[in-house]
């Protein structure tokens, strides 16, 4: 509706921002000074200890210095009421007397049957409340009190109440006051005939809990069967003018008010599990109304607190609730807001926990939560055998999969590092974020099995001997450099090479942070985005040290960056020759280790076969094969070159479909 000039000007100035922030903060006494209208207290939007939050009265605007939520008495409202504009505005001028304009008709009509059908539901409540006075409600008194050990006063405190058995005992009762059917009908108390009848009760012989909204009011019910042969144990009223089920949490208003004196929210499966820790002391404790938590139900409670704990029953059931709130949860990501898990233990729910050992041990539960990516790790892992190669790339696949899902950039890239870390414990590799080295240290090979004693320091005339010269360990820093600058280049070859980096030990200064930037990145990232997140986590000089070098620049697949055949050839022929060069040098190691024992044509035989191979992997004839194709008569051929050739034998119609220059050479 459109509000009359000048009417929220009168609004603000009638209301006192003060009296309104008042109702939901303590101020601090030492900050503030009322006398001037400069007023400071706890957040009310986030969890602090200081008073960081200043409300101006006089101004009529509030800002919190921690998380930045400012505006006036009409935001606060809105914020710590979850409601909209129009009805914040109602509340305020419903408080400061004013009359609020007339309203279009239609949306005058749509107010008024809202507010009859929150009559109606308040009506429905105490009905409720009374029936469980009664001798039909015997058996769920005895199971509230005994084996739930709800006292009276619990009992009152939560309206909890009872629908007797019988088709139209609540049916009967309302329209005996002279509440209108479609009223009845519109609350979801009851549902029609398809008999021709009068309408019968949704609720018989269940055990009712009233469910409210942020502001107090009733707006549902959940009720639990007496019969254990009832189909559905729990049953809902169904989705109503009032009643949103995926937008709604039972127990909302009384766990904000607790959460904003500084409890932690906790969320629980049922509406007693959601008594029993209320009774027991965790008053900002609420619960979802359906099978799984939908994602408004998790921003409303991300309102209350940016990191609730997830305390689902330690059965299958809650475990299975727990995964799919994961998925629920990981595309809504942001900077301090995630979820934690408190796992129970296996058949437990809170209540039995309290009823067993009491809230110090619900406490130190909560106090061991973990955080989502431990738990979503746990998923992906758990049961699975990653005995082999192939299931161990399924397992990449996989998370990164599940990573991808998470649209925040900053966040995804940490749980790429910490998914990086927990598989690097997984299969007994090195931190690469720390090390720079994910292999397993291998044993040192020997002929006959004998075993190698350590090796002395060696000789002086060893060390500088050409068998450890610096100019292997520059060609091995180089191959580095090209294996890294192609994947920034070309990062399509990141999935595919993702486990060369892993396994892979650095030499080169500070390879092994490029290294570990890349393996957080997604193949579907541009070559830019790449730089730029090295250049955020690293240093901008970073990439320029790495291209420094002659042969890296002139490496075929970083002069043309996007070339995935290209990329493929050089980055197997760069892992061929740096493979061919540690392995030179690992046997080098062992024969000057050897030296005592091992027979001297031993050693010759071993370090002339290390340096065939490594000439093999290294020859290419001052070429890179990388710019070229191999003719079966062994012959280079230059791509360019054949690919000009191809195109002008086409032109001219002499290359059949099946001939090209291998089948001519």
């Amino acid at each position: 509706m459109s509000l009359p000039p000048g009417f929220l000007d009168e609004l603000r100035s009638r209301t006192s921002l003060a009296q309104v922030v008042g109702r939901k903060v303590m101020w601090d006494a030492r900050k503030s000074n009322q006398a001037k209208g400069d007023l400071w207290a706890p957040c009310p939007f986030h969890q602090e200890k200081t008073a960081s939050f200043h409300v101006d009265d006089r101004k009529g605007y509030y800002y919190c210095f921690g998380c930045h939520e400012k505006g006036d008495a009409i935001k606060f409202v809105q914020e710590t009421e979850n409601v909209s504009f129009m009805e914040a505005i109602e509340i305020l001028a419903q408080e400061t007397g004013m009359q609020m304009p007339a309203r279009d008709p239609k949306a005058q009509e749509k107010a008024d049957r809202h507010s009859q059908l929150a009559q109606v539901m308040e009506e429905a409540v105490k009905f409720f409340r009374l029936q469980l006075q009664t001798g039909a409600a015997s058996e769920a008194r005895s199971y509230l009190t005994g084996a739930r050990g709800l006292s009276p006063q619990a009992l009152e405190r939560w309206e909890i109440g009872f629908a007797p058995p019988g088709w139209q005992n609540l049916w009967n009762h309302l329209t005996a006051k002279g509440i209108a059917a479609d009223l009845i009908l519109g609350c979801g108390l009851a549902k029609p005939s398809d008999k021709g009848r009068e309408p019968y009760d949704t609720f018989r012989n269940r055990i009712m809990f009233p469910i409210r909204d942020a502001r107090g009011r009733a707006i549902a019910f959940g009720g639990r069967a007496m019969d254990p042969s009832d189909n559905a144990k729990y049953l809902n009223s169904p989705e109503t003018a009032l009643f949103d089920k995926g937008r709604s949490l039972y127990n909302h208003g009384p766990a904000r008010e607790a959460a904003g004196k500084g409890a932690p929210l906790i969320v629980a499966e049922g509406y007693m599990d959601v008594i029993a820790l209320s009774e027991a002391g965790f008053g900002a404790t609420v619960a979802g109304l359906g099978t799984a938590i939908t994602e408004d139900q998790l921003r409303l409670m991300w309102r209350i607190d940016p990191e609730p704990v997830i305390a689902l029953d330690g059965d299958t059931a809650g475990l299975r609730a727990a995964m799919r709130l994961i998925d629920v949860a990981l595309p809504l990501l942001e900077a301090g807001q995630s979820l934690r898990f408190c796992l129970l233990p296996e058949g437990q729910d809170p209540d039995d926990l309290l009823k067993a050992k009491g809230a110090e041990a619900m406490q130190a539960l909560l106090d061991a939560s973990i955080p989502m990516v431990t738990l979503l790790w746990r998923r992906e892992t758990e049961g699975k055998v990653l005995d082999s190669p192939e299931r161990r790339a399924a397992l990449d696949k996989q998370l990164r999969a599940v990573i991808k899902q998470i649209r925040d950039p900053g966040i995804r890239n940490h749980y790429a590092e910490e998914m990086r870390r927990l598989r690097a414990e997984l299969f007994g590799f090195g931190n690469p974020a720390s090390t720079g080295s994910t292999s397993r240290p291998e044993r040192p090979w020997q002929p006959g099995g004998r075993k190698i004693k350590p090796a002395a320091a060696p000789m002086q005339g060893t060390r500088s001997s050409v068998l450890v010269g610096t100019d292997e360990n520059s060609s091995m820093v180089r191959r580095e450099a090209v294996i890294l600058a192609t994947l920034i280049a070309t990062p399509q070859m990141l999935d595919e090479y993702s486990h060369v980096l892993e396994e892979m030990h650095f030499e080169g200064e500070g390879h092994s942070a490029l290294a570990s930037v890349l393996l957080g990145c997604d193949p579907e990232d541009t070559g830019s985005e790449i730089e730029t997140l090295i250049a955020q986590k690293l240093d901008p000089g970073a990439l320029e040290r790495l291209r420094g070098e002659r042969h890296v620049s002139l490496a075929p697949s970083v002069r043309k960056p996007g070339d995935v055949e290209l990329a493929r050839l050089c980055l197997a022929d760069e892992i061929a020759k740096l493979a061919a060069l540690r392995g030179t040098r690992r046997e080098i190691d062992e024969a000057v280790a050897g030296f005592a024992e091992t027979p001297d044509e031993w050693i010759d035989r071993r370090l002339s076969l290390s340096v065939r191979a490594r000439e093999m992997a290294t020859n290419n004839n001052d070429g890179d094969r990388a710019d070229f194709d191999i003719a079966e008569n062994g012959a280079r051929i230059d791509r360019d070159e054949r690919s000009d050739l191809d195109r002008l034998l086409k032109a001219i119609g002499f290359a059949g479909e099946d001939e090209g220059p291998k089948g001519r050479e």
